[in-house]
């Protein structure tokens, strides 16, 4: 089994309409912290980016930042975490989370937190990684995209032998616990059978 010592989270830039989003983000850094799994970030201080990341360092947790040069001063590069990456570009950062990444979460967030999101659902799909995925769907927030994938199942646009493989929960105090779950659970080899989207 591997063990999980490491989570990147996407998640927005800027706090979004309700005030849960900002909680479940501060509960998840502080679960992080608490139990000793670092966090990959992309090394803003702004919005819920800034939020997980703070609660992490506050419950004595490492944070690894990764942001490119272009972004640092509109994200605020957070200045106390232990590791600060600056790369040249987009394609680059995404690389290193999931390099340094042994599963991912989503938190609510806007286009950017989407895109990275579908990427390594994409990766996945593919075969490239067996790494955990969960959409942490605050106050349902991620309900219309689980709408949208099934919608594409149901046009034969995501056929057998390639489903896409995620986790979806609503509690960020139980988050870890179903990504190391997930990872005990991992097939030796991603196939048609084994790759399940799974609600819990």
């Amino acid at each position: 089994m591997t063990a999980l010592t490491s989570v990147c989270v996407y998640c927005g830039s800027g706090f979004g309409g309700d005030p849960a989003f900002a909680e479940a983000a501060r509960d998840l850094g502080t679960a992080l912290g608490r139990e000793g799994v670092n966090l990959v970030y992309g090394g803003g201080n702004v919005g819920l980016m800034g939020m997980v990341a703070g609660a992490a360092l506050e419950a004595g947790g490492h944070v690894t930042g990764i942001i490119p040069d272009f972004l640092k001063s509109r994200e605020r590069m957070l200045d106390a975490i232990q590791e600060t990456i600056v790369v040249s570009d987009m394609h680059t950062r995404k690389k290193l989370m999931f390099d340094r990444a042994d599963a991912f979460v989503a938190l609510p967030g806007g286009i950017g937190t989407l895109e990275e999101l579908v990427e390594q659902l994409t990766w996945a799909q593919l075969g490239q990684h067996r790494k955990p995925i969960l959409l942490l769907s605050v106050n349902g927030f991620w309900d219309p995209l689980i709408t949208l994938i099934e919608h594409m199942r149901g046009h034969g646009f995501i056929r057998d032998g390639l489903e896409l493989s995620y986790l979806v929960g609503d509690d960020p105090h139980a988050a870890l616990e179903l990504l190391r779950g997930a990872l005990a659970a991992a097939p030796p080899a991603p196939n048609a059978d084994a790759l399940i989207a799974k609600r819990f």
